[in-house]
């Protein structure tokens, strides 16, 4: 039943045109070189340090882990994150 409901989603997303991150409320994960990550649609933070930040989703646990990481911005629906950034991985 749920898989019918997230497929009908799909489908209704598709033919109006939405974006898919908005319509879905999915997680929408930006990355500029290995130097920032900015993630739209969060859930909140669940681990921050220097060297690894964990990031809750609607489709798991957003970990990125890398070297001197820091937050520079954080907002409702925003997370901005800058530093030496090795691996983003995401997991359920």
């Amino acid at each position: 039943m749920k898989k019918n409901i997230k497929k009908a989603k799909l489908n209704i997303t598709n033919a109006l045109e939405l974006p898919l991150d908005v319509a879905l409320d999915l997680p929408k994960v930006t990355v500029i070189g290995n130097i920032k990550v900015e993630i739209t649609n969060h859930k909140g933070i669940i681990e921050y340090k220097n060297e690894i930040i964990r990031v809750n989703t609607n489709i798991g646990i957003l970990k990125i882990t890398g070297d001197s990481l820091e937050i520079k911005n954080i907002f409702i629906e925003e997370i901005n994150i800058d530093g030496n950034i090795e691996k983003i991985e995401i997991t359920n």
